[in-house]
């Protein structure tokens, strides 16, 4: 028997607009958007294995590519080329699609939890609380035992510390609400902050304050394939389970009353929520520092797409995401090549006009959020 909670219909993305003789916007077929964009991306994975400030040809890259898959052999002169393109160019691209879909599909489920259209992963403070760990690497030296894992190992706890230092302020009688949440997560991003700002300014070394800034702005310069497996596996548990609760986000998304009346415990649901979130946030932050506006530009424009319906929008936004960071990446490596800029830069830079453009859209709701 069909429970309830499956037959919650979606949300319109546009509220009704009878008499007013307006047009509903025309969308893109779901299976062409999500064919066109299983397409891009491993044509956007080889641009970015390819892309860069070394001079090489696309039947070079290609060549290392197609070695580096099926285990071929390389030239022993060609093995510098062979690690820039595999090792390095690679495994930054799959990282950046990787943590473009974490950021992308946790904000919207974070949009949905609180009922906000400008919140975004970093607004339960779990980013800064991250930061906090990973400037005591980088700055001080901490857990320099662990070797190359002290700078994720150290953002991840710290992220999970900042996590429960929000839940344990923000969660009441009545459980999580919306309000606090928002309000407890945006206390902690500056109580956080503050304490990041404060480890640079205590700096001793003028690059070691340099490395933080660059990681607190957003970064994949530091991408490896070792990090890539933990972040995948966050991510993918993540995704999994926003699809298996995209019915119930419908119902969430329609107020707490409406989602009770529907079979769906707002509070039990948002708990989720919120440690999903801080899981695949602390690991995504870990990997690739504080990359802002994916996470509350992409879900926007997906729904612009393919209407509120979190069924569709959980499909198409971490696509979207791995793309828009994959080429967001290229362009951080060669607009001011050999220079790199930092990633949260880029998409700050983009993010606000494509944001300002779409609040000037008449026949836009923001979801209905």
């Amino acid at each position: 028997m069909a429970t309830s909670v499956d037959r919650i219909p979606a949300k319109p993305a546009h509220p009704s607009r009878a008499g007013t003789g307006a047009p509903p916007p025309r969308r893109i077929p779901l299976p062409i958007l999500l064919a066109g964009l299983c397409l891009a991306l491993p044509v956007s994975l080889v641009c970015g294995a390819g892309l860069g400030a070394s001079g090489l040809s696309w039947a070079e890259v290609l060549r290392y590519l197609w070695a580096g898959l099926t285990g071929g052999a390389i030239g022993p002169g060609e093995v510098s080329a062979y690690t820039i393109v595999w090792e390095l160019r690679l495994s930054r691209a799959v990282l950046a699609a990787i943590v473009g879909a974490g950021l992308s599909a946790i904000g919207v489920a974070v949009q949905a939890m609180v009922r906000n259209a400008l919140a975004d992963p970093f607004v339960l403070g779990i980013s800064s609380g991250a930061a906090v760990g990973a400037n005591a690497v980088l700055i001080f030296g901490a857990l320099g035992a662990l070797g190359i894992w002290a700078l994720s190992t150290a953002a991840f706890v710290s992220a999970l510390l900042a996590m429960l230092l929000v839940y344990a302020v923000a969660r009441t009688e009545r459980g999580l609400t919306p309000l606090r949440l928002v309000l407890t997560g945006t206390a902690m991003y500056y109580g956080f902050s503050a304490v990041t700002t404060f480890m640079v300014f205590a700096a001793e070394r003028g690059e070691a304050a340099r490395s933080a800034m660059m990681w607190l702005l957003g970064s994949l310069s530091g991408a490896n394939w070792a990090s890539v497996p933990i972040a995948a596996g966050a991510v993918l548990a993540g995704l999994a389970h926003l699809g298996w609760s995209a019915r119930r986000l419908n119902a969430l998304a329609m107020g707490d009353e409406t989602a009770a009346a529907l079979g769906v415990d707002p509070g039990r649901l948002r708990k989720e929520l919120f440690l999903v979130s801080a899981a695949v946030t602390g690991a995504v932050v870990a990997v690739s520092g504080a990359i802002g506006f994916v996470g509350l530009m992409v879900p926007h424009a997906v729904r612009m797409l393919v209407g509120a319906d979190h069924r569709r929008v959980l499909l198409v936004a971490p696509l979207a995401g791995a793309l828009l960071l994959i080429w967001v990446d290229i362009l951080s490596r060669v607009v001011l090549a050999p220079a790199e800029l930092p990633v949260g830069v880029l998409t700050a830079v983009i993010g606000v006009p494509c944001f300002i453009l779409l609040m000037r859209r008449r026949s836009y709701s923001f979801g209905g959020i």
